[in-house]
């Protein structure tokens, strides 16, 4: 697999024009609308991935792209409310819990101690809480935009039983593992070339492979049959 996605835009005909552009849609980011174009192009290789194909996708039906990439925002910032939320929720329970500790104590400056700890313990255990499902939020994320690739609808990004089938399989797990691997290093090499600019395209290559292996990854786990509407039911 891990071949596999290192010559996954490598074998495309046109990689060479398809990595350059990667690489300045990377570099113009900033501008909102290439970030999302570029996001596209990536939902057009997961699908690529998934459906079996060797030969990573051409930039082209650029309208379609930039459409997918803010579908693909969507998932994404939907699934960060999960987090998101309870984050805040905390913030606010602490805050009023601190506000009354402190109108409660006979000096102001001096905060129950037992009132104190409890709220400690709280705040220690409520981030702790957060913190592990900010980790399954991450794990279940590329699961997520790796469905919305397959189907091509919104809906399907959010498909929770169907994403978490599919995630919870040692051929997601292996192919997330190995995607996390090649980001941190490879992806690390091209933040520091990208000084230079070359780094840029680096990173797009690396961001191809990354999704490839998510891509697979799960399709493997969903038991998807590239051509038909069939899946596995293994790990529902």
């Amino acid at each position: 697999m891990l071949s596999d996605a290192l010559w996954f835009l490598k074998r495309s005909d046109d990689w060479v024009a398809t990595t350059i552009i990667g690489g300045v849609l990377s570099l113009l980011s900033v501008l909102i609308i290439p970030a999302f174009i570029l996001q596209g192009y990536l939902v057009k290789a997961m699908r690529a991935a998934a459906n079996g194909e060797e030969a990573a996708p051409s930039f082209t039906d650029w309208g379609e792209l930039f459409v997918d990439g803010v579908k693909l925002f969507v998932v994404g910032l939907g699934w960060s409310l999960v987090v998101i939320v309870p984050m805040i929720l905390l913030t606010i329970v602490l805050g009023i819990g601190s506000a009354a500790l402190t109108q409660g104590a006979t000096d102001p400056s001096a905060v129950s101690s037992a009132g104190s700890l409890g709220l400690g313990i709280f705040s220690l255990v409520g981030f702790l809480l957060i913190g592990l499902l900010g980790l399954l939020v991450g794990f279940l994320v590329p699961a997520a935009s790796v469905n919305f690739a397959i189907e091509g609808n919104l809906g399907a990004g959010f498909d929770v039983r169907t994403i978490t089938g599919a995630a919870f399989t040692s051929d997601y797990v292996v192919a997330w593992v190995l995607a996390i691997v090649v980001s941190m290093v490879l992806g690390t090499i091209g933040s520091v070339l990208s000084i230079v600019l070359v780094g840029l395209f680096l990173l797009f290559y690396v961001q191809v492979m990354t999704y490839y292996l998510f891509a697979r990854g799960y399709a493997d786990g969903l038991g998807y049959f590239p051509g038909s509407s069939e899946r596995s039911t293994a790990g529902w």
